[in-house]
């Protein structure tokens, strides 16, 4: 049985994302062409898929630290905010980014709302195993020296 520990996080988020946009469950928001992921940033992502790179994230942070609400996942996505000549400090991600994200998993049946915030169901659990044993077997073919993946 391969988890979502078993394997190296980029190459599994990139095929989780491609997943959730063949599927069509998953559709970025008109504003998302426009907006910032956080306080933090200058400008939009440059990826035009950044919409389903950061539900693919968002579905494996569930998995690793669930039940999680908005709050830590914004603490998780943020970063040193910088302010011309004062110290950065750091400031938390985009909580509309983060919220629209999770209520488009919910829809899709991945995740459910629980009381101490939101959980992955036995449907994403199962979505996110198998989508991780197919990545770990093409990590092995790609890169045998990487056996331990």
């Amino acid at each position: 049985m391969t988890t979502v520990y078993d394997v190296p996080p980029n190459h599994l988020i990139d095929a989780v994302a491609e997943e959730l946009k063949s599927s069509g469950k998953i559709e970025p928001p008109e504003w998302a062409a426009f907006a910032k992921t956080g306080v933090n940033k200058e400008m939009p992502p440059v990826n035009p898929d950044w919409w389903f790179v950061r539900c693919a994230s968002v579905l494996r942070r569930i998995y690793i630290d669930g039940p999680v609400g908005v709050s830590r996942l914004r603490s998780y996505y943020g970063g040193k905010h910088r302010r011309k000549t004062v110290t950065g400090s750091f400031a938390k991600g985009s909580g509309s980014v983060i919220r629209e994200a999770l209520q488009q998993l919910e829809r899709a049946g991945y995740v459910k709302k629980m009381k101490a915030g939101r959980q992955l169901t036995p449907a994403g659990q199962s979505f996110m195993d198998n989508l991780s044993h197919q990545v770990k077997l093409e990590v092995q073919k790609s890169i045998p020296e990487l056996e331990r993946y």
